[in-house]
């Protein structure tokens, strides 16, 4: 069967909200998309992931002001 990606509902949720890989990079104050990806190749603990979903929830509410 198909393997799942891990952190799925994480690059889902950027995807879906229009933003790329690397603008959440930046938002979580990482230094570059590939220390993200290098992040997401394990599933995160839930903790973190909340964290990940807050702050895309975040760059939502940003870009409504802009």
């Amino acid at each position: 069967g198909e393997k799942m990606r891990p952190n799925k509902d994480i690059r889902d949720a950027v995807e879906e909200k229009g933003f790329r890989l690397w603008e959440l990079a930046e938002a979580l104050g990482l230094s570059s998309d590939a220390a993200l990806s290098r992040k997401l190749r394990r599933e995160l603990p839930n903790d973190q992931k909340e964290h990940i979903f807050r702050t895309i929830d975040r760059m939502v509410e940003r870009r409504k002001e802009m």
